[in-house]
């Protein structure tokens, strides 16, 4: 395993941090991966969002989806010196709550040399995690889910829309399947709805 320094670039002192969807423009150079429930839901009804875990820890469990792809799709961020410092206590405070630091390299997608990446997994420990759940009941509950950062509907048709826009192969089929369920239950109740 690598370790911090061996994703700083010595030459231009660049931090590269990988990120699986998208960030949020808000917070303007500061990145901001959408990865705790509570941001899309509430403490006392958490939203559901996404977290990459290990292969080994994703093998043991059972899950609807048994399929997943050799390749996590994703953006690698270049960090500023400037702003290196700043970017790591944010994501040192967010997500070190059941989340591992991992270094890996990051193959871009266009065959540039890879970087070294830092990346979160989370473990198993986490006590937001909830495992695999009934895709269906999945759907409805993300349907039904909001927080301070919005509706957790809308934190999954842009998780969608993030990963196809990054290369043809990037698609996740569970990311997929749960937004189309969402709109189908969606347009079930937009349609049972009187003016």
């Amino acid at each position: 395993m690598s370790s911090p320094s061996d994703i700083t670039d010595p030459e231009t002192s660049e931090f590269w941090l990988f990120g699986y969807g998208q960030t949020d423009s808000r917070l303007g150079d500061r990145l901001r991966p959408k990865i705790l429930a509570d941001h899309r839901g509430t403490p006392e009804a958490p939203g559901r969002v996404v977290t990459l875990i290990e292969r080994a820890y994703w093998e043991k469990l059972t899950d609807q989806h048994d399929t997943a792809p050799e390749v996590v799709w994703g953006v690698a961020y270049r960090i500023v010196p400037e702003k290196v410092a700043e970017v790591k206590d944010y994501l040192d405070i967010r997500e070190i709550n059941g989340y591992s630091i991992h270094y890996t390299p990051f193959h871009p997608a266009d065959g540039s040399a890879p970087r070294m990446t830092l990346v979160y997994i989370g473990t198993p420990d986490n006590d937001q995690f909830v495992g695999p759940q009934d895709p269906q009941e999945l759907a409805l509950h993300i349907l039904n889910s909001q927080g301070p950062s919005g509706l957790n509907k809308d934190y999954l048709y842009q998780l969608e829309a993030a990963l196809v826009d990054l290369s043809p192969q990037s698609g996740d089929h569970h990311v997929s399947d749960l937004a189309q369920r969402t709109r189908a239950l969606e347009r079930a109740i937009d349609e049972n709805t009187p003016p």
